[in-house]
């Protein structure tokens, strides 16, 4: 049988890639003393799938995601049904027959299978080409964001076993992606491209 939703069986991999990003810019940040560091997490694969370009990309791939799917289930059953044939006409079809028409079905489900694989490995391809950016632009709005509030350490919230409610960044970063990255409060690319030709 054919497994569903391959949309959300590729997340770890997103999951790891913002995971790395994120250890990437806390193991940046200069040294401080224990006792004076501040630290906050941010769960990075639920803020990319909340923000406006987050939901539009799970939507494209929903769509693409769902056509495939009727692709593959309408195959599936058509292979059923050829399987419940092979069996009621197994006692009346000659040994030969029977061996080539489940050798045929045999070919047709690895075809299937393969298929399968192959829109898996397209829908991770599309996830990945419409996530990366998002991703890319979190990630300097959490770098932003740290600079401006004194944070020495951001970590990605799935890789902390437990962390107190009011270190969590994640609503913040979702809400400062959403209007722009938060470019004007942390100082960042409008002030420094106001005076840029156009």
């Amino acid at each position: 049988m054919v497994a569903r939703s391959p949309v959300h069986r590729s997340t770890p991999l997103l999951a790891r890639i913002a995971r790395a990003a994120v250890v990437s810019l806390a193991l940046a940040a200069p040294g401080v003393a224990a006792a004076e560091t501040r630290i906050a997490v941010v769960d990075v694969q639920h803020a990319v799938m909340q923000t406006e370009d987050g939901i539009r990309a799970q939507a494209t791939l929903k769509k693409l995601f769902d056509r495939r799917q009727q692709e593959l289930d309408a195959k599936q059953t058509e292979l059923q049904r050829a399987r419940e044939d092979i069996e009621k006409q197994s006692r009346v079809l000659s040994r030969e027959s029977l061996q080539k028409r489940m050798e045929d079905w045999q070919r047709q489900m690895v075809e299937l299978q393969t298929v399968f694989v192959d829109y898996n490995k397209e829908l991770q391809k599309k996830q990945g080409e419409l996530t990366g950016p998002i991703i890319k632009k979190m990630m300097l709005i959490v770098a932003r964001l740290a600079k401006k509030s004194g944070y020495e350490v951001i970590l990605d919230k799935q890789a902390a076993p437990y962390v107190r409610a009011d270190l969590d960044l994640t609503e913040q970063i979702i809400q400062l992606y959403n209007t722009g990255g938060g470019e004007d409060d942390a100082g960042g690319d409008k002030a420094e491209n106001k005076d840029a030709p156009k």
